[in-house]
């Protein structure tokens, strides 16, 4: 007897935090938090920097215990299991939170997402298959995955502003993952920019306001 797999699509539940005005709001950003984060504390560098902008952290649709103790709970975006439907799964998911979003901002606002660690993957992959477009990509401490084809990279992100944002002492991602994203950048003919910060794997809240914050 063959075991034979099947899939079915069923609603479910998909948690999301929120800073500022989102009715004032001339911006929506999307922050995609690393593996076995929450979204409500992945936020708390971007406190502050809310004004004029809708900051909103999705958080990865499955959660798992962290710890043996069972006390410390982070989530996941994805792992290599069922992985195709595990993507089109959160990349369905984050449209669908976008259009939500716009319904309660200002018609017409540019969206710009940041993903960090895991969140980089995740980020990359909805640029290039979801239908929201971006006016910046910002790819922080994480690696590009491998299937993003350079031609279909200039076609998709041409339009977009990418940054690469890296900490110097970062021991998970290390100055040799970031030469390979740029060099996959580099192929594509794409313009971006590397942001460099003395700090580890972690966000960096200097170099997060002066990202979310140029003109200041």
């Amino acid at each position: 007897m063959n075991v034979e797999e099947h899939h079915l699509t069923v609603p479910r539940s998909a948690r999301y935090h929120t800073l500022g005005d989102a009715a004032g709001a001339n911006h929506i950003w999307i922050a995609l938090h690393g593996y076995g984060q929450l979204a409500r504390f992945f936020l708390r560098p971007f406190v502050g920097l809310e004004s004029g902008k809708f900051i909103a952290a999705p958080e990865g649709l499955s959660r798992y215990y962290t710890d043996a103790e069972h006390s410390r709970v982070g989530a996941t975006w994805m792992t290599r299991e069922d992985r195709d439907h595990e993507i089109a799964d959160q990349i369905g998911y984050l449209d669908r939170l976008v259009e939500h979003l716009r319904s309660l901002c200002p018609p017409g606002i540019p969206v710009s997402v940041l993903g960090f660690s895991q969140g980089v993957a995740t980020a990359c992959r909805w640029a290039m298959k979801g239908r929201t477009p971006f006016e910046q990509i910002v790819l922080w401490g994480g690696s590009l995955p491998p299937e993003l084809a350079a031609t279909e990279l200039r076609r998709r992100w041409s339009d977009s502003t990418v940054l690469l944002v890296h900490g110097m002492q970062d021991k998970v991602v290390t100055a040799a993952a970031l030469a390979g994203n740029e060099a996959k950048l580099r192929e594509s003919g794409l313009g971006f920019r590397t942001v460099e910060f003395e700090g580890g794997h972690a966000l960096d809240g200097l170099t997060l306001k002066r990202i979310l914050d140029p003109g200041q």
